[in-house]
């Protein structure tokens, strides 16, 4: 009987010279099995998260402090582009660099046309046909462009008109398409590349040197003042922290008792702080305790801010990310089952699943994104109750784990010959 082993660990990104002078049959560098794991998770609980009056959206992680699955999506996301893009800016140069981002800008933006046209179209047909109370266009505020497409349509493809709801792919997007002008930054200095992240996380974020509250951002619709869920200007910030780590332009972080102890405290002292769930225990458990914290959350508001992506926002995940890290261990060695027992290949069989589904994390969002709107039709048909529930989210989970291994399967192209 095979005994489980350990994936392969990823490895540095070579500079442009050693690659240059690699001989041709060097070995692919592996994906880090820590990344692809975490941003699994965060997959599931995107899911979760989504699904119209879930009652399983009461335990996920944001409801438990400032993050939460999103901050998990978007700096995995900023490290696997570490790994798709750092290789080839060195391999191939700028330009060639550039445009292999522009290419993944490309299918960004056509998933999140597709993508919206989808939903538009479900909701549209559970209108027409339902016969339903409820109004599915109104409950997704798609009124406006069912009203008045002409201008929506235009607003769409220029991204001038994000709907609610679909505004997580134009900020990837965005930040995305940052990346070639860091690579750039990157040949003057890496004190450029952070300066040039930091001033514009600033720009979002100018209460941090006392400009106001109000920083730049995208308008969403021309009709109103709402401005992108998603500030990108914000929010590249974390994933380009991601992008920094896998690409070794941070260094890792110690292992020490110290810090992960400052890091655990940190975490559960700011619960009654970030959630109000967490609040509202403290509140009853102790009125007096209560009192004082509650002032505190019109103090933070706009450290807390999710929109441009709070200063506590980024404190609070990166604590959670050392233990996330240090927890799995130095290549990810702690997460993968060893041995024979039945224990041992429970995890690794699952542990299979939740990388898949990480490896797969773009056809999954859009997949899930879609799902999640029809799971929340179905419980409006048959009610919420608990095991109802619970077997919406299964059978969500399922279909999502179907649609990263279908997703690897088609990327395989097992039509094609093999040399």
């Amino acid at each position: 009987m095979a005994t489980i082993t350990p994936m392969p660990t990823a490895h540095p990104v070579p500079d442009a010279a050693n690659s240059r002078m690699a001989p041709q049959n060097t070995v692919q560098r592996q994906r880090d099995p820590r990344l692809d794991f975490y941003r699994g998770i965060a997959m599931f609980i995107i899911l979760i998260a989504h699904v119209p009056g879930n009652r399983w959206t009461g335990w996920i992680p944001a409801r438990f402090g400032f993050s939460d699955a999103t901050e998990i999506f978007v700096f995995c996301s900023g490290m696997a582009s570490a790994i798709a893009f750092g290789g080839s800016f060195a391999r191939k140069g700028w330009w060639l660099g550039t445009a292999r981002v522009a290419f993944r800008c490309w299918q960004v933006f056509w998933a999140h046309i597709g993508l919206f046209f989808f939903i538009a179209m479900s909701m549209a047909a559970l209108d027409l046909f339902g016969g339903f109370e409820k109004s599915y266009i109104a409950s997704l505020n798609l009124a406006p462009f069912f009203n008045d497409p002409a201008p929506q349509l235009v607003g769409l493809f220029t991204l001038s008109y994000i709907p609610n709801y679909f505004d997580i792919l134009p900020m990837y997007l965005v930040v995305l398409a940052l990346l070639p002008v860091l690579m750039g930054l990157e040949k003057i200095s890496l004190w450029a590349v952070g300066a040039f992240c930091v001033a514009l996380w600033l720009i979002a974020n100018p209460y941090m040197i006392g400009l106001g509250p109000d920083g730049v951002g995208l308008s969403a619709e021309p009709w109103s003042d709402r401005e992108w869920f998603f500030n990108p200007f914000g929010w590249q910030l974390l994933f380009f922290t991601g992008f920094a780590f896998m690409r070794g332009w941070l260094p890792k972080p110690p292992v020490t008792k110290a810090l992960i102890t400052f890091c655990a405290v940190f975490l559960i002292l700011a619960m009654p702080f970030g959630s109000w769930k967490v609040f509202t225990w403290v509140q009853a458990a102790n009125q007096d305790l209560g009192e004082i914290i509650r002032p505190t959350w019109n103090w933070t508001a706009q450290w807390r801010e999710k929109t441009d992506f709070g200063l506590l926002r980024y404190m609070h995940f990166l604590a959670l990310a050392y233990l996330g890290w240090v927890i799995a261990g130095e290549g990810g060695q702690n997460l993968i089952a060893r041995g024979q027992s039945t224990a041992a290949r429970v995890w690794s069989f699952f542990l299979g699943i939740i990388t898949k589904v990480g490896q797969q994390s773009l056809a999954v969002f859009v997949f899930s994104m879609a799902l999640a709107r029809l799971i929340g039709f179905a419980l409006d048909q048959t009610g919420r109750a608990v095991v109802t529930t619970a077997f919406a989210n299964l059978v969500g989970f399922v279909l999502i784990i179907g649609c990263a291994y279908g997703a690897a399967w088609f990327k395989s192209q097992p039509w094609r010959q093999k040399k």
